[in-house]
């Protein structure tokens, strides 16, 4: 995977450290595939080839509606629309869904970053999966200033 840039990161706990951030395809896909991706580098695997990665994407998609669905009780309140309606969209692969609880079917702490125009401040706008720990989240970051108008992590 193409590494796009380095960005500092400066932390109340932690000395100064860089993170390097990578390009993601655009596919519907582009969050279940950083997470998968960050879940991959996080673990000490290599990095996943594309067609491994929209695999991965897809599983992990999957899990999530089915934990979602699970949990009806808890997430349906928050849903617009119809809760069924959306969970069928939500199976398919190309469907992009901008903010959803993804962190239960992988057990790890989950930190989604926001980056302004200027490329260069980062802020944390979602945390998922903070019962597993705070060490060491997934760290994906959610683009919506790309033009034209798009959502993409």
């Amino acid at each position: 995977m193409k590494r796009m840039e380095e960005v500092p990161n400066k932390s109340k706990l932690q000395a100064q450290e860089t993170r390097a951030i990578y390009g993601i395809p655009g596919d519907g896909r582009c969050l279940f595939r950083s997470v998968v991706y960050g879940a991959c580098l996080r673990s000490g695997e290599s990095s996943p080839s594309l067609s491994r990665q929209k695999e991965l994407a897809d599983e992990l998609r999957a899990k999530v509606v089915d934990e979602f669905i699970k949990r009806r009780a808890d997430t349906e309140w928050f849903l617009e629309g119809d809760f069924d309606t959306y969970t069928v969209q939500m199976r398919k692969p190309q469907y992009e869904e901008e903010n959803l609880d993804f962190s239960c079917p992988h057990m790890m702490p989950i930190t989604v970053l926001m980056k302004d125009k200027s490329l260069s401040n980062l802020k944390v706008i979602a945390e998922y999966g903070q019962e597993y720990g705070k060490d060491n989240p997934i760290r994906v970051i959610y683009l919506s200033w790309l033009w034209p108008p798009t959502m993409h992590y």
